[in-house]
């Protein structure tokens, strides 16, 4: 909150009445769930009525809690008699009371607010933005996608007198609602995304929903619109006029022109200003969606007095943003995308260019509900169809009575089912194999009994792999090297226990150089996946020379006489090989030393079939200052040794030299090419950036059973451990054979349940762990944190004496992975 405030204050601002104490407690935050209050002695309750819930049903507790201020409904029997253990303020309306609240701060904040409405994109761009404008200043915007009628007053009481602007994203489900947020927001900017289906069963017609989500802006000085959008800049422009509205274009003529260039892994947005002032933004997004949400954001910075190079920087730091799209195996070597609860066309639009991106399978398969939203249904299906059609979707399944109008309008195949009951018993007769399938749909229909039924049933423990805080640690480390410096990513042992099919697609999209295996089969597995990139091989043998030719895989050569087979085989089969040469500077494990470049120079001679794509060496103690010195013979000793080399060649191949820790450490030793490792998964060796990385992977699992033990009662195999107390164990379904290490047996490893830490107790087991959850209140079915956000990989390899390599790497492959953007 801006400014805290007294009992007798907030009931002369929401015109209440106060029982019990007045002036004792100082508010300072405000609440309506009795499960987040950290600080009760300063939080007033807010006690809402909802369809299936009642607050007031938990002020008894609150006050156990030690809560000291309570907004309730005047009728609510209790106040009096327990008016004297903290203040009561009662009034008509409590929902009505928090928007009077939030008003009254809003009033008291004096820079500027930027409000968004639209039907998509308003929780990309408020955050975009956010991100933006936040390494400039102290922002203050909403939480998530907190724009509904309690979500819009809790956003205001996130505001700080330090804050020098907000961003505040509204929206509406039906009419009458946006006065409502207008009278707390009153944005002195704002922002109008698109218009779309989402909603439209609360409006009478598609006007009518514009009409009202455009009340937002009834006294902001300015709003920014995008011309390409009729209707709604039509409107207000009928609206405001011409001196309140800032619209962008892809053509010349408006305040703003935003015209796109794609290249393959990025794009170009060339911004004209009205005083034909030009500047070039570079973009790592390619999909439409993304393209209009940065332009948005691009216009709306300059309005609030940001320089274009300040708004490069900030997108060159954008940071992921939530989304409910999720990668899950599936059955019969299937791929599933689950995005159940999503219903509204501009989302399927996302959730198809998704789909898009995804490394191909046999058909495109899209499983879809009615739209519950929608104005116009007849028009709404047949952009169903046509999106399909143009994502070149094979398969449709529709489910509900009203999707029958776009099965009219679909060329593909497809199977209509009248309800999810009917379509989960008739699921193996789709005979499913080797698909990609996109699960969407409202969510009445209740679409994951269609995910659970068509999920792989591998073990109930999965890893969760985070694909955004993947690409933001990815673009941590290109931050870090030049622009024109090629980045090879190690995605060799399964991507360090990751699943190197699904992430070395995400680092294709993202617009990797390069690709690293340890071993040929792991190539050829990412070629069968459709990779494409360049992939090189770390330990290839001679048996698979044939596989690597095939696959067009390129080996490391280290030897002299491994040099002179591959050449070999090269000359009898007619073919050429790209080849990399790894040389021994320190680590003395693979490689060639300086005395066998002679030797080397007359064997690149001699078989002109290998071509030297790069050349490369280890370095030892990167992510360790002691070894500075030996770090930095190692890079001057490889140097030479290329120059050396060079001189046989009519070409400069690649040189490389530094992993994850090594770009931090040694920038101006970067070269061609750098190799991200560990660094990509979230761990940050050298210590010098860890803050900066976000962990990319969860390991998850549930808890079996739960049981009541006795003082000096004994836990697992060799009675191991012991109960020094009456209290409760809990197994859960992981054990060493998942890959969850035996060493953490007997205190040494724990887990985190409901946020608190439980240690191992007894000896870890093949299938199974025990833990002690004494206090925990902890039951059957409850989810466990392996590692992950709040359990440090770092943390976690200490305890036991290894490294964070070891615990990512030794994740069985019987874990199910799991791949979402969060």
């Amino acid at each position: 909150m801006i400014q805290s405030l007294t009992p007798r204050q907030i009931t002369d601002i929401v015109q209440g009445q106060l029982l019990g104490p007045s002036e004792d407690a100082l508010i300072s935050m405000v609440s309506i769930d009795s499960r987040s209050i950290l600080q009760p002695e300063s939080t007033l309750f807010v006690a809402l009525k909802g369809a299936k819930f009642d607050g007031h049903t938990f002020v008894p507790s609150l006050l156990d809690l030690g809560v000291s201020c309570f907004l309730v409904k005047n009728d609510f029997p209790d106040a009096a008699s327990i008016s004297h253990r903290a203040s009561f303020i009662l009034v008509d309306n409590t929902h009505t009371a928090l928007h009077q609240l939030a008003a009254y701060q809003r009033s008291l904040f004096k820079n500027p607010l930027v409000g968004i409405t639209g039907s998509n994109g308003k929780t990309i761009v408020k955050e975009w933005l956010g991100q933006v404008l936040g390494r400039k200043f102290p922002v203050a915007k909403s939480p998530k996608s907190y724009n509904s009628q309690v979500g819009v007053p809790l956003s205001v009481f996130g505001i700080h007198a330090t804050d020098k602007a907000a961003i505040m994203e509204a929206g509406i489900s039906k009419q009458g609602e946006m006065s409502k947020l207008e009278a707390i927001l009153k944005p002195e900017i704002g922002i109008f995304t698109n218009i779309g289906t989402a909603h439209e069963e609360g409006f009478p017609s598609m006007e009518d929903k514009l009409k009202e989500k455009a009340l937002l802006f009834d006294h902001s000085k300015f709003v920014i619109c995008r011309k390409e959008h009729a209707a709604i800049h039509q409107h207000l422009l009928d609206k405001l006029g011409e001196e309140r509205l800032i619209v962008w274009s892809d053509d010349v003529g408006c305040d703003y022109t935003l015209t796109v260039r794609k290249d393959p892994d990025h794009a170009k947005i060339l911004l004209m200003r009205p005083d034909l002032s030009i500047f070039t933004f570079s973009v790592p997004f390619l999909d439409e969606a993304s393209l209009e949400n940065i332009r948005h954001v691009i216009v709306a910075s300059l309005t609030l007095g940001l320089e274009p190079t300040d708004i490069q920087e900030g997108i060159s730091h954008l940071k992921a943003v939530e989304m409910r799209l999720t990668l899950k195996p599936g059955i019969n070597d299937c791929l599933l995308i689950d995005d159940t609860y999503n219903n509204d066309l501009a989302g399927l639009r996302l959730a198809l260019d998704f789909m898009s991106a995804q490394r191909p399978k046999d058909r495109k398969v899209v499983i879809l509900s009615d739209m519950l939203q929608v104005g116009k249904p007849q028009e709404v299906y047949q952009k169903i169809a046509e999106l399909l059609q143009y994502h070149r979707v094979d398969f449709l399944v529709a489910v509900g009575q009203h999707i029958r109008q776009a099965l009219s309008h679909f060329q593909g195949e497809s199977r209509h089912f009248a309800d999810t009951k009917s379509l989960v018993a008739g699921i193996s007769d789709l005979n499913f194999e080797n698909d990609l399938i996109l699960i969407t749909g409202a969510r009445e229909f209740r679409f994951e009994q269609v995910v659970d039924r068509l999920q792989q049933r591998i073990h109930g423990t999965t890893l969760e792999i985070n694909l955004n805080a993947l690409t933001h640690n990815y673009n941590f480390y290109k931050s870090k090297i030049l622009p024109h410096t090629k980045i090879m990513v190690m995605v060799k042992a399964f991507a360090y226990g990751g699943g190197a099919a699904e992430i070395a697609n995400h680092l294709q999209q993202m617009g990797a150089d390069y690709l690293a295996v340890a071993y040929t089969d792991e190539g050829v597995a990412l070629r069968e996946a459709g990779i494409k990139l360049p992939i090189m091989v770390l330990n290839p043998v001679q048996e698979s020379f044939i596989h690597l030719q095939q696959f067009h895989l390129e080996p490391v050569v280290y030897g002299l006489d491994f040099f002179k087979q591959l050449g070999k085989y090269c000359r009898h089969q007619g073919t050429d090989m790209h080849i990399h040469l790894d040389f021994d500077t320190g680590m003395h494990r693979l490689g060639f030393e300086m005395e066998h470049l002679q030797d080397l120079k007359t064997l690149i001679i001699d078989f002109p079939e290998l071509r030297i794509a790069s050349m490369y060496t280890h370095l030892v103690g990167a992510d360790e200052e002691a070894h500075h010195d030996f770090s930095i013979r190692q890079l001057e000793d490889f140097l030479k040794m290329c120059s050396t080399l060079e001189s046989a060649l009519s070409y400069r191949p690649l040189r490389h030299a530094l992993n994850s820790a090594g770009i931090v450490r040694y920038p101006e030793y970067q070269m061609d090419m750098v190799r991200l490792g560990i660094g990509l998964y979230g761990v940050e060796v050298s210590g010098l950036y860890e803050g900066h990385l976000k962990p990319i992977s969860s390991l998850k699992t549930t808890v079996s059973q739960v049981k009541h033990l006795k003082a000096g009662e004994t836990i697992g195999y060799s009675r191991k451990g012991k109960m020094d107390q009456d209290g409760q164990i809990a197994t859960i379904a992981i054990g060493y054979a998942d890959g969850y290490d035996r060493r953490f047996s007997n205190g040494r490893g724990f887990v985190l349940i409901h946020g608190h830490r439980a240690p191992v107790i007894g000896n870890v087991c093949m299938d199974m762990t025990m833990l002690d959850v004494t206090g925990l209140e902890v039951r059957e079915g409850d989810e466990v944190l392996i590692y992950g956000p709040g359990i440090s990989l770092k943390e976690l390899a200490e305890r036991i004496g290894t490294i964070p390599y070891e615990l990512l790497t030794n994740i069985s492959s019987r874990v199910k992975r799991v791949y979402y953007l969060d």
